[in-house]
């Protein structure tokens, strides 16, 4: 499996995908937080260089995952066209 230099602390866990080899999944918010603590970057220079050269590294069937979390208003969004869900009754 691929791994993102210097990114392990970031490792949460291990993607699996049907017919695929698994592939290492990292944490969005600890990538972020691991670029603006060891290499001195802000915020925003780190959310750049991370969708530039992290997330936009393409290096073959076995480019490691990233993953970032949704608020709960943003779930119920995704799934609210999900006929296999019932609505939600508040």
């Amino acid at each position: 499996m691929l791994r993102a230099d210097g990114l392990s602390e970031a490792i949460v866990g291990i993607c699996r995908r049907c017919g695929q080899e698994d592939i290492v999944l990292y944490d969005e918010d600890k990538v972020l937080e691991i670029l603006v603590e060891r290499d001195g970057m802000d915020y925003s220079e780190a959310k750049e260089y991370y969708e530039f050269n992290i997330v936009g590294a393409w290096l073959g069937e076995g480019t490691p995952a990233f993953y970032f979390k949704f608020s709960s208003e943003e779930i119920d969004e995704l799934i609210a066209d999900d006929p296999g869900i019932p609505a939600k009754t508040d």
